[in-house]
């Protein structure tokens, strides 16, 4: 569980934090009372979380670049956070294809250029790198993935993640920095516009009244909320700052059973949204992607006392009522709270 009077305060610095889960992140440490400071690009979409969020009101943030190594290390520097987390990349798969440069320049020096900005900076600090559960070297088998497995990827989104993670390990065993990488499954909820995203593609569809187009409806991934990575990477971030021995790599995923085809995710949502709601499948080939990815969670249930708390149909149900009430106007940023609250209370008792 999740300790207010831990955070009360803490000077947290955010990479990215203009984007889907940084938005959700930033909007729930500010709830906790930590000191926040943001880095990122401008939001990558529009309408962003961000700005409904209106979460330029509530923290400060910088308009920058992870790959501006100099810039990084200042605003590093000058805020000397007690505790980072790093969330700044390009994630999405398909965009990797097109820019392989890009992706590789932002995912793994733009890693590099974080964590010699902590190094230097000195002092305390536990640092949360958030990196993918496409990290693994995927050969496609029906089995959950631990942390232990070894790095891989086929595509450059997936292999540049797999690069971050060495290069997380570099800079923790070579200058003994608390340092602990955060792998998570795929990720829902209200606030995700990015194009090449299951729901976000829907919602999109369903809003026009046309179908979804969705590519490869067969492949199995691990979804799961937002709030439930995010739950784990606070927590995590509690116990490295107190003790280095949670340096490392983490999984964050769903409950067994909650890994589902894309297909039939899509047949989910499509039923909670109804009319208006539909999809297809896009024709043609496609970019090379995993079939199956689960992952092994059992690293942080005995060591975290982390678990997923939402079920699948109940995080689906949380997501749809985020979307309807942003295509009538409603106050998303006061039901966003009201969603971490109903969480915390959640967590508090499992």
């Amino acid at each position: 569980m999740i300790r207010r009077d831990f955070w009360s305060g803490k000077r947290v610095f955010v990479t990215g934090h203009t984007g889907f889960k940084g938005g959700w992140l930033a909007l729930w440490l500010d709830a906790l009372g930590a000191s926040l400071r943001g880095y990122a690009l401008e939001a990558p979409t529009r309408p962003s979380l961000w700005e409904k969020l209106k979460l330029s009101t509530r923290f400060r943030g910088e308009t920058a670049d992870v790959r501006d190594a100099a810039r990084l290390a200042g605003a590093v520097a000058q805020f000397r956070p007690d505790i980072v987390f790093h969330l700044a990349a390009q994630p999405i798969v398909r965009a990797s294809y097109d820019d392989p440069v890009q992706t590789y320049a932002t995912n793994v020096m733009g890693t590099v250029h974080l964590l010699e900005a902590v190094r230097r900076c000195g002092g305390r600090c536990a640092v949360v790198n958030v990196t993918s559960d496409k990290c693994y070297a995927n050969a496609g088998r029906a089995r959950r993935y631990r942390e232990a497995d070894p790095m891989g990827g086929h595509d450059p989104y997936s292999s540049s993640k797999g690069c971050a993670e060495l290069v997380t390990a570099a800079w923790r065993d070579s200058y003994g920095l608390r340092l602990a990488s955060a792998r998570a499954g795929n990720v829902f909820g209200g606030g995700d516009w990015a194009a090449d995203r299951l729901i976000p593609d829907l919602v999109r569809a369903a809003l026009a009244r046309e179908p979804a187009r969705i590519r490869n409806p067969g492949a199995v991934r691990p979804w799961q909320h937002v709030l439930e990575p995010l739950h784990g990477y606070l927590a995590l971030a509690e116990r490295l700052w107190e003790s280095a021995d949670a340096a490392g790599g983490w999984n964050f995923g769903p409950a067994q059973g909650d890994a589902v085809t894309v297909g039939r995710l899509a047949d989910m949502v499509v039923a909670r949204w109804g009319q208006g709601a539909a999809w297809t499948a896009e024709p043609g080939e496609h970019p090379r992607e995993a079939s199956t990815l689960e992952l092994d969670c059992a690293k942080a249930r005995a060591r975290l006392g982390w678990r997923a708390l939402l079920a699948l149909p109940e995080a689906l149900d949380w997501t749809v009522e985020w979307y309807r009430a942003d295509a009538r106007r409603a106050d998303v940023q006061a039901l966003c709270l009201e969603q971490i609250r109903r969480f915390e209370e959640r967590a508090h008792g499992a």
